[in-house]
């Protein structure tokens, strides 16, 4: 083991203690380590940061500055620890910490990614992904909380999914509606015929009886947007899966607006079934739709009259 894979052992240990996860940390920043020590590299430098996150020089943009954030963190880490390591500045690389513009889904968009997803090769993967894609549109979870789910964590007696190990190593309940329920049933009823014994515990399965993994899992909703034919409606505003969960939120709070529902007071509830670690997480969504703006400002100047 080199010196950088030792330090990053001792970084990667001070961040989990800290309540991170560094799951995809540690991959990565491996990956890098490996890289440095395949170019005889005993320091960190902006170059080599740069060279080994800009790598996969087919990948979007984003992927790259993700990468890049990753190596930052550590740099900092092994700076402090002795200044001949680079810290590489922030905004080298284009869409790191802005927010993107989301790309709110209809329902028939939705429905025209769940019919593309029943068009893969192979079964039980066209059932995986139309359940994801569901299950991510009527519950705004993480796609890694997806991913991360259990069998057991499904509890269809009660109607209820348990949602362990978040991103701010949380877990959480959350109430399903009826239809969804009986939809996870018939895609367990399908996945035990078609694979009884898989190899691992995971709700959702690849092909193969494997959990599913986040970059292929990235690579083949891309395919599915392509084929259902949503086009970006900026630059800024791409189709994107995450952007289920952004969805989601909206039409949550327009619903409630719609409804004359106490918004205030229901945000904390919205804020707990997404598992933000603070409300002001959620209150962002207000600024995602200007539909929910325009009522947001309705409802403000209904108040503003009520108090003159």
């Amino acid at each position: 083991m080199s010196e950088l894979h030792r330090q990053l052992q001792e970084y990667l240990a001070i961040r989990r203690a800290m309540g991170f996860k560094m799951e995809r940390h540690a991959k990565l920043l491996g990956q890098f380590a490996d890289y440095l020590a395949a170019h005889d590299a005993a320091t960190l430098t902006i170059e080599h940061a740069l060279a080994w996150a800009s790598a996969p020089s087919s990948a979007d943009p984003r992927w790259w500055s993700a990468r890049l954030s990753m190596v930052r963190g550590f740099a900092v880490h092994l700076h402090a620890l002795d200044p001949i390591h680079q810290v590489p500045p922030r905004g080298l690389m284009p869409g790191g910490s802005r927010r993107t513009v989301p790309y709110l889904y209809t329902d028939p968009e939705i429905a025209a990614l769940v019919q593309a997803a029943s068009e893969l090769s192979f079964p039980l993967r066209a059932a995986t992904y139309q359940t994801l894609i569901r299950l991510l549109a009527v519950t705004g979870m993480r796609v890694g909380e997806a991913i991360r789910l259990d069998r057991e964590d499904l509890d269809d007696e009660f109607g209820l999914l348990t949602v362990r190990g978040t991103k701010f190593g949380k877990s959480r309940q959350l109430p399903l509606h009826p239809t969804a329920i009986a939809g996870l049933r018939d895609y367990l009823d399908l996945r035990d015929r078609l694979l009884p014994d898989p190899s691992t515990s995971a709700l959702l399965l690849s092909a193969r009886g494997f959990r599913l993994r986040y970059e292929r899992l990235w690579e083949t909703f891309h395919r599915l947007v392509a084929q259902a034919a949503l086009r970006s409606r900026s630059p800024g505003c791409t189709p994107k899966i995450h952007d289920l969960r952004h969805t989601f939120a909206v039409t949550t709070l327009l619903g409630w607006y719609r409804d004359g529902a106490d918004v205030r007071a229901m945000l904390p509830r919205l804020s707990t079934y997404l598992g933000h670690a603070d409300p002001k997480h959620t209150y962002w969504y207000l600024s995602a739709a200007p539909e929910l703006l325009a009522l947001a400002a309705d409802r403000l100047d209904a108040h503003q009259k009520d108090l003159r």
